[in-house]
């Protein structure tokens, strides 16, 4: 607890200074990360394997490479998206210059969950710190090993530009006590809603990234058995503990017969006849949660897989068909469940979706160019992706982020720079020659006729409707 207020008093500091304005701070920042993360990759494999059973393979692809490859699009495109933009200046204004410039915030806060205990501490950092702002971290109590990592490194090679406290429910309240110009959460809804209550004492901003269940539609023009290979990959990733990974799928019942065939297939694909003995499939976070998961399992109809062992936290890829009011549809499941429920056709499902809560993202796997039309036109959610899930997460040009309860707020490449700064407008206009004179009083008939040419609309008289 006595961490947490000095943690925030020196980034203060060091924004204050100035020293972090400058674009030579903001790329050696960047530089810096990719240089921690390129040097210290096996340490920090090590930890996520230790924390999640991530395998190395897994670690390179959704965090240490993640990141790295975050922060070197950021360095290659920060200086052009930092450049100012001119703005037109109207007639009546003239003559006079007009602007916007990015410009950073101050100080943020980033708390990251322990799903990607890395890439969701740091890729939000990457951007922070290429906005010109220092930045307070508050990595996982839930990943201890990536957490200490993330202490022991960051200090040496982010020295004054961010701050780590470690911690748990106490040090999260006292950080949100404190004053911050921007705070960045990724977690559950719950959770959300205390940094937003929070925040709100402050004023400051807050960018939510939230989950919610993501569903996937899946029709008979599209190829079944790669449309379950893709599936599988994105719901059973890490386990399944994966924000955007494919929550529930929907599809009429002469799809969901063959494609529960294809499903299981895959999950032999990628993890063999048991996943218990693969080096490429993950473990729960802990007791809590894979308590939670037996019980969602418990209480719906098992159709493949179930198998699982405390002592381990394994939890077998499986296949389930609820029933109507199975509690495993009522939240987000968060680990390798994989409802399936049918629907009579795509107007029935576009319903079920839209009926519940926004979705962090949409997957559609389907060729039939209606389709696809109409769930681009007719739903909402955070993303959508056609034949693929959570590969929108890999393209750095698209913004990650929800809608509704999925979120507020996006990053990622150029969305993080303008999450982390303000988009200043500037105006500059000379003495002479001083065409203002015309809206100063006393006002005339002659200055009425002027002043409604530039504020009337053509064709319109002043008291006319």
């Amino acid at each position: 607890m006595q961490t947490v207020a000095p943690a925030v008093a020196r980034a203060r500091e060091v924004f204050d200074s100035g020293v972090t304005r400058p674009l030579a701070w903001r790329l050696e920042q960047l530089g810096n990360l990719r240089r921690m993360l390129i040097e210290r990759r096996s340490e920090f494999a090590e930890a996520l394997g230790s924390d999640l059973g991530k395998h190395a393979t897994e670690a390179l692809l959704t965090e240490i490479g993640f990141v790295t490859a975050e922060a070197s699009h950021l360095e290659k495109n920060l200086e052009r998206w930092l450049r100012p933009r001119r703005v037109p200046v109207p007639l009546s204004v003239q003559p006079a210059k007009a602007w916007t410039e990015m410009t950073p915030l101050g100080v943020v806060l980033v708390i990251s969950p322990w799903n990607y205990p890395l890439q969701l501490l740091l890729a939000p950092l990457a951007g922070a710190l290429a906005a010109g702002n220092t930045v307070v971290l508050k990595p996982s109590e839930h990943a201890p090993a990536t957490s200490a990592a993330m202490a022991r490194w960051i200090p040496e090679y982010l020295a004054g530009a961010a701050e780590v406290v470690q911690g748990a429910i106490p040090e999260t309240a006292a950080l949100l006590a404190e004053r911050f110009d921007h705070i960045f959460f990724t977690g559950g809804e719950a959770a959300g809603k205390v940094v937003l209550r929070a925040a709100a004492e402050n004023l400051t901003p807050v960018t939510l990234e939230l989950g919610g269940k993501s569903p996937a539609y899946v029709d008979s023009s599209t190829d079944l058995a790669k449309a379950a290979k893709r599936i599988a990959w994105g719901r059973f990733l890490n386990a399944g503990q994966t924000c955007v990974a494919p929550d529930y799928v929907l599809a009429t019942e002469d799809v969901l017969v063959p494609l529960e065939r294809e499903l299981a297939k895959a999950i032999r694909s990628l993890f063999g006849t048991d996943a218990a003995r693969s080096r490429f499939y993950g473990r729960i976070i802990d007791d809590r949660h894979f308590g939670r998961l037996g019980a969602l399992a418990d209480g719906s109809t098992v159709v493949h897989g179930g198998e699982r062992d405390a002592a381990s936290r394994y939890f077998a890829p499986t296949l389930l068909r609820p029933a109507p009011g199975d509690a495993v549809m009522d939240e987000e499941i968060f680990g390798p469940l994989l409802p399936l429920i049918p629907v009579s056709g795509r107007e029935e499902a576009i319903s079920m979706i839209n009926a519940r809560a926004k979705p962090l993202a949409l997957y559609v796997f389907s060729d039939d160019a209606g389709t696809r039309r109409a769930f681009s036109e007719q739903t909402s959610s955070g993303a959508l992706c056609f034949d693929v899930p959570a590969a929108h997460l890999l393209v750095p040009g698209l913004p990650f982020g929800g809608v509704g309860g999925s979120g507020m707020g996006a990053y990622h490449g150029e969305h993080s720079l303008r999450t982390f700064s303000h988009e200043r407008s500037t105006l500059a206009k000379p003495y002479w020659p001083e065409t203002l004179a015309v809206i100063f009083p006393p006002y005339t008939r002659a200055k009425l006729r002027v002043i409604s040419s530039f504020v009337v609309p053509a064709g319109k008289k002043p008291g006319k409707p």
